[in-house]
């Protein structure tokens, strides 16, 4: 079980991207924070990877069954009589009851304009803003994780700078201090 000092709710909409998915769940493993989601969350996740042909059915339902898998404690249950109360948009209440549940402090979500207002205590941020603030509490920790991630991807092998510049199309700012980061280190 993870003992980060906080937890984090992430929407369906940051876990179908692989890359930004990929690293958000790496930081997750290593104890940077305590990830959650919710069945509906998951759910979701499945329908947008399986309808946008990123992955097809039995794919989606590996990669779900893996993601549960790694992380049990991640799964939030008993939120459904909070969801009328949120006050965020219709469509999104669901993830603010699971991290009102859970006691999450942040919701990491692509779609910043649902999720105001929030409830008292609960921040939501874009996957760039998240991972920034990852990186800036533990560069080398994120570093050496991206390092881990780009030598796992085999089919094709990939190298740092190319996975950052793929993570660069959708968190431009991180990939950016990170960059920054391994130059000053590596002169």
């Amino acid at each position: 079980m993870v003992t980060a000092p906080f937890r984090v709710v992430l929407d369906a909409n940051v876990l179908f991207p692989f890359s930004i998915r990929d690293t958000l769940l790496r930081a997750a493993a290593i104890g940077m924070y305590q990830v959650h989601w919710s069945d509906e969350i998951l759910d979701e996740a499945t329908r947008n990877l399986i309808a946008s042909g990123r992955m097809n059915d039995d794919q989606a339902a590996h990669l779900m069954a893996a993601m549960r898998n790694a992380f049990p404690e991640a799964l939030v249950r008993g939120h459904e009589t909070l969801i009328s109360s949120m006050p965020n948009d219709d469509k999104d209440r669901h993830v603010a009851a699971a991290a009102v549940k859970v006691g999450a402090q942040i919701i990491v979500t692509s779609n910043l304009k649902d999720f105001s207002p929030m409830p008292e205590g609960i921040e939501a941020q874009s996957p760039d803003d998240f991972l920034v603030d990852l990186f800036d509490l533990a560069p080398e920790n994120i570093v050496t994780l991206l390092e881990r991630q780009a030598a796992a991807l085999k089919r094709p092998p990939i190298t740092l700078d190319a996975l950052l510049a793929g993570l660069g199309k959708t968190v431009p700012q991180f990939e950016n201090d990170v960059r920054c980061f391994v130059r000053s280190r590596d002169t």
